[in-house]
């Protein structure tokens, strides 16, 4: 579903330079991984360039669900990227992103609004499954931390994508929310079959929730820059 073989993006120069490498990074259609490591090791770059809104500097294949992402960035199909990006992706933001204008119905169905698809009674069905069913009506700035995360889970959720990504869902909850948080999230998605991964700094919560690890580490290079790399946990 996704393949990523010798992916390459840089920032910066000399001692202010930030280079991500992705020598190899294969995930099977409804596989479930967290990225872990440390703050500022490149896990929201990584998820970036897997949300089709950072361009790679180098790519020796990158493809999503059998599209050849490499090649639209070189042939610069900013176009296709965003057909692609509102059609296949689903993306779960640290902080929410939810339109305060907008009830908390609204954002639900907003993703499915702009594709122009029909009322089938999903944005319910997700709103009852994530337990916010009965704040539909309500405004985001009326509900609590925990809510906003669960409101943004099924927003995320309501277009069908093949591709749910989620950065830093649970880091503004308390343990216990973020546990919940991160269940009716992953529960969601496993019953669509939708491949996830998910950043987080709570490699124990990763573990409880049953995602496979890919790990984050960056070295200090000779001209003061860093780099980082992704390998799989044991």
């Amino acid at each position: 579903m996704i393949r990523l073989d010798g992916v390459r993006k840089t920032r910066g120069q000399g001692a202010q330079r930030y280079s991500l490498l992705v020598d190899q990074l294969h995930l099977a259609a409804g596989e479930r991984v967290a990225l872990v490591g440390p703050s500022g090791c490149g896990k929201s770059t990584l998820l970036d360039l897997l949300a089709l809104v950072l361009a790679p500097d180098a790519a020796e294949g990158f493809s999503l669900d059998g599209e050849d992402v490499a090649g639209l960035w070189r042939g610069h199909r900013l176009d296709r990227l965003a057909t692609l990006r509102s059609r296949h992706l689903g993306y779960v933001l640290q902080a929410g992103g939810l339109l305060g204008f907008l009830d908390v119905r609204g954002n639900i169905r907003l993703p499915r609004q702009l594709l122009g698809m029909d009322d089938d009674g999903s944005v319910e069905r997700l709103a009852e499954a994530l337990d916010v069913h009965d704040q539909l009506g309500k405004k985001p700035a009326t509900l609590s931390l925990g809510q906003r995360q669960r409101v943004s889970c099924a927003r995320a959720l309501a277009h069908g994508p093949a591709l749910l990504l989620a950065d830093e869902p649970t880091a503004a909850l308390d343990p216990v929310n973020a546990e919940r948080v991160m269940q009716l999230l992953l529960r969601e998605a496993g019953e669509r079959q939708v491949t996830c991964v998910v950043a987080t700094h709570d490699e124990a919560l990763a573990r409880s929730a049953g995602l496979g690890l890919l790990r984050m580490s960056c070295r200090r290079d000779a001209d003061g820059g860093v780099t980082a790399t992704l390998a799989r946990a044991a």
